[in-house]
């Protein structure tokens, strides 16, 4: 019955919702760990009480996952028990009302203005001139857009035209969002495209295979050159960053906040105003660095 249910969950995921490969993966994961948990205690997981659930997550405090984990597999048996209750196989949701852990606040990272630029020039005058149409490309749209990797690497060459300076995205949840590059970004996609025509791939960034788009992991070689090339520790570099980088020179050079939870594909713009603690964090260190009365002086 466990593994019934759990495939009927997953497979609404996929036909209902569209959800990515590697978030299927990740339910499938997190169900799994319930799954074997509640079967080491003889327990259906169509019948488990609020009780059995406070207990798999003092469980897995006592295991050492941490609250990250804790708040992922929360969210995940919210919606597989909310999808048991609105298909009448539950009567009510044992996870209604449980509090979720607290994580402390982190600022997300960012790279300054200066670094950015720095590396797009870099990224012209890597060895393999390949590599730099490649590193260009990529981080001018990167840049100009806040792309996450997934949609970058999944772009088709079709979505980059000379007129048309809008890429129509799809993120997460299939939600579907118009986001303007730059005439850079165009322009060196466009030397990409015609570099590789003999390639015949739909993707703008191929892999080894070109029926296959660049891998993430072949990308983020491509980057560790490009920082060393812009004599930028690596370790400080991932495309997040410079997603992160994106939203936090945006709204420091006067975006407003709805337009750039719409540019990033956020669901919920709680999300979003996480960018305007950098800049509350940006001010405080001035007024330490520059004000007379600064404890710091």
């Amino acid at each position: 019955m466990n593994r019934d249910l759990i495939d009927f969950f997953l497979e609404m995921l996929v036909a209902e919702r569209g959800v990515t490969a590697n978030t299927y993966q990740a339910y499938q994961t997190d169900l799994k760990d319930f799954m074997d948990y509640l079967q080491a205690r003889d327990l259906e997981i169509d019948r488990v009480s609020k009780r059995d659930i406070h207990q798999y997550f003092e469980f897995l405090g006592r295991e050492g996952k941490t609250a990250r984990t804790a708040i992922r597999r929360l969210s995940c048996l919210r919606q597989f028990y909310g999808f048991l209750v609105q298909e009448n196989i539950r009567s009510d949701d044992p996870t209604y009302l449980m509090q979720s852990p607290s994580l402390p606040q982190s600022l997300p990272k960012y790279l300054s203005e200066q670094e950015v630029f720095n590396l797009l020039s870099a990224s012209e005058f890597l060895d393999d001139y390949r590599r730099s149409l490649v590193a260009k490309a990529a981080l001018e749209i990167l840049y100009s857009s806040g792309l996450r990797i997934s949609e970058l690497l999944s772009l088709r060459k079709d979505q980059i035209q000379q007129a048309t300076k809008i890429l129509r995205i799809y993120g997460k949840g299939r939600r579907e969002r118009l986001i303007p590059v730059s005439d850079a970004a165009v322009k060196a996609a466009l030397v990409l495209k015609k570099n590789d025509a003999s390639l015949k791939s739909v993707f703008l960034f191929p892999g080894r295979n070109p029926q296959n788009h660049l891998t993430r992991q072949g990308f983020d070689k491509i980057l560790f050159e490009v920082a060393l090339k812009a004599n930028l520790d690596p370790c400080r570099l991932s495309p997040h960053v410079l997603r992160h980088s994106f939203a936090s020179h945006m709204l420091a050079h006067g975006a407003d906040l709805r337009s750039l939870q719409m540019m990033l594909g956020h669901a919920d713009i709680s999300t979003t105003q996480i960018y305007t603690h950098l800049q509350t964090e940006h001010l405080k260190k001035i007024v330490q660095d520059f004000h007379p009365l600064s404890m710091k002086k």
